[in-house]
């Protein structure tokens, strides 16, 4: 039980798994969920690390910074869990033996990492994602993304100019589905409303927000919790 919180929900007690006795090293673009996890109670620790946004573009500073950020993390207890994807946040093309899970292996056995391709995955896995795009796509190619993909635009897509972007977006003729849990994108198009379409122009795309709950990331956070705590 000292693992467990116990809390009231629709007037029931039920048992949930505590974070209070791990870290939390995040890549800064899923900054909105986790902090809105935090101020909700759900996620309990007491200390959450970020990496910046978008350096899937830069492998060398994303390893440098999310390394920095697991020490840190360490410092403060020995159970940090890690909130990255794997094959699609890090790709090495210099040494393409080099991976997510090579690097959080390196880092000891009191360090997990979510179990999630990206950041669109730890919010609907590619079941879920397969059938948003069908009913609002028309099952055409989308390019995926969270809030975190409008907020922090200009440090995910850094480096980019429109070329890079008529090479790629294009491409995805369902357009941009954003996977929003928190109602994000329909605040930011209202309060910026010139901005959101001067993004969507620049991507040559339409942008859409799909409502999702974080029911899936709760989950996948929980499972790496409960591990790192039933480690004697």
């Amino acid at each position: 039980m000292q693992h467990l919180r116990i809390c009231m929900k629709g007037g029931l007690i039920v048992a949930r798994t505590s974070f209070s006795e791990i870290a939390v090293v995040s890549c800064g673009t899923l900054s909105l969920e986790l902090n809105h996890l935090k101020e909700t109670g759900f996620l309990d620790a007491k200390h959450i690390f970020y990496t910046r946004p978008g350096l899937h573009e830069h492998v060398r500073e994303l390893e440098r910074q999310l390394i920095e950020r697991i020490r840190k993390a360490k410092e403060k207890t020995d159970k940090v869990l890690v909130v990255y994807g794997g094959k699609f946040c890090y790709v090495n093309a210099e040494e393409p033996t080099r991976t997510m899970s090579k690097i959080i292996a390196e880092q000891g056995p009191g360090v997990a990492r979510i179990e999630a391709t990206h950041c669109m995955d730890m919010l609907a896995g590619e079941e879920e994602r397969e059938k948003i795009a069908l009913e609002m796509a028309g099952g055409e190619k989308v390019w995926w993304m969270v809030p975190g993909w409008i907020k922090f635009r200009h440090d995910v897509f850094d480096g980019w100019d429109q070329g890079l972007a008529n090479e790629n977006f294009p491409r995805h003729t369902g357009g941009a589905i954003v996977l929003d849990s928190l109602g994000y994108v329909e605040r930011y198009m209202t309060e910026h409303p010139e901005e959101f379409l001067e993004y969507s122009d620049w991507m040559g795309i339409p942008i859409q927000p799909y409502p999702v709950t974080l029911d899936r990331f709760k989950s996948l956070l929980v499972e790496q919790a409960e591990k790192l705590l039933n480690v004697s």
